[in-house]
């Protein structure tokens, strides 16, 4: 499961690592869209499979951040 953002944003932090086991409503990521930051938490039970970005990148709207397995 992809983790994206819905709107153009700036990665504040990531908040987990590859392998690690998140579970349903943990914050995943903080991303930043018009001066307001947003937590980005795992809609499920799982382990971070990938992260597609770090902090201070810039994102399009639907990109992915991270996978969840």
């Amino acid at each position: 499961m992809d983790i994206k953002v819905k709107m153009p944003s700036v990665v504040v932090t990531i908040a987990v690592q590859v392998g690690e086991t998140v579970t349903r409503g943990q914050t995943v990521a903080v991303v930043e869209a018009m001066k307001m930051k947003t937590n980005l938490p795992t809609p499920t039970d799982g382990v971070v499979k990938t992260i597609s970005a770090a902090t201070g990148d810039r994102l399009k709207a639907g990109s992915v951040i991270l996978s969840i397995e």
